[in-house]
C-alpha cells in the first residue's frame, strides 16, 4: 500500500508544472497531423503548435520542424478541458528577431532586407521574418526601379513593438556612408567647375544628380536655352552627363548646376542676326493666358501678347496651337534681360524730322 502511494506521488510529481499562457516553454517535436504541429513540453497531454503558428503560407512544416528535435515555443493558450495547450513558435521567432532588430537601431547598424512587395508610397521588405516598410521619401531608386525578391540596404528609422510598427529607410545608408565622401567633395568643388555625375532621381522642379558623394540639384530652368516641360523630356535616371557647377553653399551643403552653361549662349548670336522691326517666323512653344511663346531663333523665345495673338486668329480665321509656324515682327529687342516682344503689325518707320 505504501509503495502505491510513493508511486502516485511520484506521478503528481513528474505533472507538477504550472504552465501559464505567455511563458516560453521548451519541447520536442512528437509528430505532425492536421492541426498542425504536435510537441511534448511536459505536460499531461501532447500541446499543439496549429499550422497558422508554426510556418509561413509558402512554408512546408515538415521541412521547418524536425522530429524528435527540441525548439522553444510560446504558450498563446491555457491547457483546455482536455490538458491540452495551444503553442505558437512564429510569436517566439518574432520575439527574438524583433531584439535583434533593436540592438540593430541602437548601433545604427546596416541591415539586409529583402523586398516582398512594392506598393503605393513605397516597399515592403523582411528582415528576419519581420515585415517592415520602406517609404518612397526614404528610397535612393524609384519604386519602379526596384524588384519584388532583391536585396536592399537599409537602416532602421522607428520600431514599435506596441503597434507592430517597422520603418526604415535606404537613403539613411547612403546618407550615413557619403558624410566622409561628402566633405571630400564640398573641400574641392567650385563654381565654374564642370564635373561629371549621375542622374539618381528626377522631380517635376528638376534632376538630383550624384556627384561621387553629394547630391547636386539641377533645375529645370538650367537644363537647356529651350523651353522644357518636365526634366524627363531630356534626362532619365542612370545618364551620366557633365554639368557646370554654378554655386556651393557650404553651410547647407547644397551644390546648384547647370547643363545649358556647358552650350553656347543663343541670345548672343541672336544679338547678330535680329534687331526690332524684322520679320521673322518662329514656332509657339507655350500658351499662358497673357501671350505666346514664340521660338524666334534656335534656343531663343519671344513673347506674343494676347491681345496681338487674337488680333492674327481673327485675320486668318484659324486657331494657333503649341507646335505652330508663326508670322511675327521684333518688336522690342534687350539681349541684356534676354528679352523680346513681338507684334503681328509691320512696325512703321518713323518718319524724318523736319530738321533733317
Amino acid at each position: 500500500m505504501v509503495s502505491k502511494d510513493l508511486d502516485f506521488e511520484e506521478l503528481l510529481k513528474k505533472y507538477d508544472y504550472n504552465f501559464q499562457k505567455g511563458d516560453l516553454v521548451k519541447g520536442i517535436v512528437c509528430g505532425f497531423d492536421s492541426q498542425g504541429v504536435m510537441v511534448d513540453i511536459g505536460a499531461k497531454t501532447i500541446a499543439v503548435v496549429p499550422t497558422r503558428e508554426a510556418v509561413d503560407k509558402d512554408e512546408n512544416i515538415e521541412e521547418k520542424f524536425e522530429k524528435g528535435k527540441e525548439y522553444e515555443f510560446l504558450i498563446i493558450k491555457e491547457e483546455d478541458e482536455d490538458g491540452k495547450f495551444l503553442l505558437s513558435k512564429k510569436k517566439v521567432d518574432f520575439a527574438y528577431a524583433w531584439k535583434e532588430l533593436e540592438k540593430a537601431k541602437a548601433a545604427d547598424e546596416t541591415i539586409l532586407g529583402t523586398i516582398v512587395s512594392v506598393v503605393k508610397g513605397g516597399v515592403l521588405v523582411e528582415i528576419s521574418g519581420v515585415r517592415g516598410f520602406v517609404p518612397s521619401s526614404q528610397l535612393r531608386a524609384k519604386e519602379t526601379d526596384l524588384e519584388v525578391g532583391s536585396k536592399i540596404e537599409l537602416k532602421i528609422l522607428t520600431l514599435d513593438n506596441q503597434q507592430n510598427n517597422f520603418i526604415l529607410s535606404n537613403k539613411k545608408v547612403y546618407d550615413d556612408s557619403a558624410v566622409e565622401a561628402r566633405k571630400n567633395v564640398f573641400s574641392q568643388i567650385e563654381p565654374g567647375q564642370i564635373v561629371k555625375g549621375d542622374v539618381v532621381r528626377i522631380t517635376d522642379f528638376g534632376a538630383f544628380i550624384d556627384l561621387g558623394g553629394i547630391d547636386g540639384l539641377l533645375p529645370l530652368s538650367q537644363l537647356s536655352w529651350r523651353w522644357i516641360d518636365h526634366p524627363t523630356d531630356i534626362l532619365k535616371v542612370g545618364d551620366k552627363i557633365d554639368v557646370e557647377v554654378i554655386a556651393v553653399d557650404h553651410d547647407k551643403q547644397r551644390v546648384s548646376l547647370s547643363l545649358k552653361n556647358l552650350e553656347p549662349d543663343p541670345w548672343l548670336e541672336a544679338e547678330k542676326q535680329i534687331k526690332e522691326g524684322d520679320k521673322v517666323e518662329g514656332t509657339i512653344t507655350r500658351i499662358k493666358h497673357f501671350g505666346a511663346f514664340v521660338e524666334v531663333f534656335s534656343g531663343v523665345e519671344a513673347l506674343l501678347p494676347h491681345s496681338e495673338l487674337e488680333e492674327l486668329q481673327n485675320e486668318t480665321k484659324k486657331i494657333f496651337n503649341v507646335g505652330d509656324k508663326i508670322q511675327t515682327y521684333i518688336l522690342k529687342f534687350n539681349p541684356n534681360d534676354k528679352r523680346i516682344a513681338l507684334t503681328v503689325k509691320e512696325p512703321k518707320e518713323e518718319a524724318p524730322s523736319d530738321n533733317e
